[in-house]
């Protein structure tokens, strides 16, 4: 018998792959940065990213991609602090890809901003393989999540540039050791810088915003 094996997950990537690479073309025309938060439910990536408006918009422009399965409930709130937010259902789907976000780039004046905030689905599975054409690859995980969370989920952390244990002030309260954590990060990919971060600690979300800063200042020189 002739059987044919046809990868329909693999022509799927390259398409992706294909249309992310445009997108970040036009991303770059316009010397925008653009950032790819993913994460779990209750990570707190809408909360940091939240944060960062709030610290960095006086100095930059910025805009959301809020990606959602059902509803706009992120998108509602990133919005109430001013910034062009674009909600995005993706419906039975559990990440965002590049198609998503070039029909979402269509409702966003690139010209006038300096930093695209896009919030993944929340989970830490599928949002790894779909690249959206972005400059930054940032994976949060809290420790409420359990500081085995990392080597359950070994993919997305080697296609991540910066990996943020976040929530770090409740470790002790959950057993959880940040310590841990960071090492199975650098087991997985060596090279990334890990945050250990908690909106209680100024400090550590001054780190964040610095890195962020130091990035959209490289883009506007380019």
């Amino acid at each position: 018998m002739l059987m044919h094996v046809i990868n329909v997950g693999h022509d799927v990537l390259k398409a992706n792959d294909k249309l992310a690479e445009k997108n970040k073309k036009r991303l770059d025309k316009n010397n925008v940065l653009a950032i790819n938060f993913m994460g779990a439910i209750g990570s707190g990536k809408t909360t940091l990213i939240e944060r960062t408006i709030t610290e960095l918009g006086k100095k930059y422009r910025i805009a959301v991609i809020a990606g959602d399965v059902i509803a706009d409930m992120d998108a509602g709130r990133i919005a109430k602090l001013g910034v062009t937010t674009i909600p995005v259902n993706t419906g039975r789907e559990c990440h965002l890809d590049a198609k998503l976000v070039e029909k979402a780039l269509k409702s966003i004046d690139l010209k006038n901003i300096d930093i695209l905030l896009m919030e993944n689905v929340g989970n830490l599975i599928c949002p790894a393989d779909y690249q959206l054409g972005e400059h930054l690859r940032v994976v949060v995980v809290s420790v409420t999540e359990g500081d085995d969370i990392v080597l359950k989920h070994p993919v997305i952390f080697k296609s991540t540039d910066i990996a943020i244990i976040h929530k770090k002030d409740l470790a002790e309260a959950v057993f959880a050791s940040t310590e841990k954590m960071e090492g199975d990060v650098r087991h997985l990919n060596p090279d990334i810088p890990v945050l250990k971060t908690s909106i209680h600690d100024k400090e550590s979300m001054d780190q964040w915003f610095s890195t962020i800063s130091s990035l959209a200042d490289e883009r506007k020189k380019e």
